[in-house]
């Protein structure tokens, strides 16, 4: 044992890291230890007051925080059906925009398609009703145009409305035409053609005697001017869906509130 010692010590000697320099870095500084359990108990303790200062709205929105990412990441069923409709809808009315420019498939059929658009468009509607109440002469026939003129009315200003809450563009950057903008007609949804002959179809179909290929034709000249403006790129397939739609509500609106013969008889008077 006494020999063993003095080996011991020797070697504790010999050691470089016993050295000065070097104790640092085996046996750190009780300061240093002290500082440290310190700091962290200031920590811990500021952040158990602020937990205890924070508002029950603040706690729970921390804890639904996690919640909602979940629902980010695992949205619903709802959610994924509307957003795979509303992507094939974008798909197939690109393909449909086959006279939405010059370049495209049939690109030199686009002035026959506008002249088509242009039948269903509400001035030249408004301008034939008015210069038809003007001649007419029989108070069914003035009856009949001057309900068919509040429809008209009623079907820009509803559309109008609809497409500033909507705003929603087209599957193409195609600009509005001058009659476009006179009827506010700047948005894609709904359809402001499509309303506007669905009314004006069902309206003729229910206050004019026609013979049958002309029924068959007005329907087909409806789905004719609706479909034509997805294929210049103006609108979705299912603004026109819904422009229909809008159109048949805003026909019965208007047998809702159809005017009389006399109250027809008193506006004539005062215009």
């Amino acid at each position: 044992m006494p020999a063993s010692q003095p080996r011991s010590r020797a070697r504790d000697r010999n050691n470089v890291l016993n050295r000065a320099e070097f104790l640092s870095l085996n046996q750190p500084l009780k300061g240093n230890q002290e500082s440290r359990s310190s700091s962290r108990k200031q920590s811990s303790q500021a952040g158990a007051a602020g937990a205890q200062n924070t508002n029950p709205k603040e706690r729970r929105q921390s804890q639904q925080l996690p919640e909602e990412d979940c629902m980010q990441l695992n949205p619903s069923f709802k959610g994924i059906a509307f957003n795979s409709l509303l992507a094939i809808d974008i798909c197939m009315s690109k393909r449909l925009g086959v006279c939405a420019n010059r370049a495209s498939s049939w690109g030199g059929a686009r002035s026959m398609i506008n002249l088509l658009g242009i039948t269903g468009h509400g001035i030249p509607w408004i301008a034939g009703t008015l210069i038809c109440l003007v001649k007419s002469s029989t108070l069914a026939g003035q009856e009949v145009l001057m309900n068919l003129l509040l429809a008209l009315l009623l079907d820009i200003m509803i559309v109008a409305g609809l497409q500033k809450l909507a705003k929603r563009k087209g599957p193409y950057d195609v600009n509005p035409g001058l009659l476009d903008y006179l009827t506010m007609d700047t948005y894609a949804f709904p359809a402001g053609h499509a309303s506007r002959v669905a009314m004006l179809s069902k309206f003729f179909l229910n206050h004019l005697v026609l013979a049958i290929p002309l029924r068959i034709l007005l329907v087909l000249w409806a789905l004719c001017v609706g479909f034509s403006r997805v294929m210049i790129g103006r609108h979705h397939i299912t603004d026109v869906l819904s422009g229909f739609v809008f159109g048949y509500l805003q026909f019965r609106l208007v047998e809702l509130i159809w005017m009389s013969s006399n109250t027809c008889q008193m506006l004539i008077s005062i215009w």
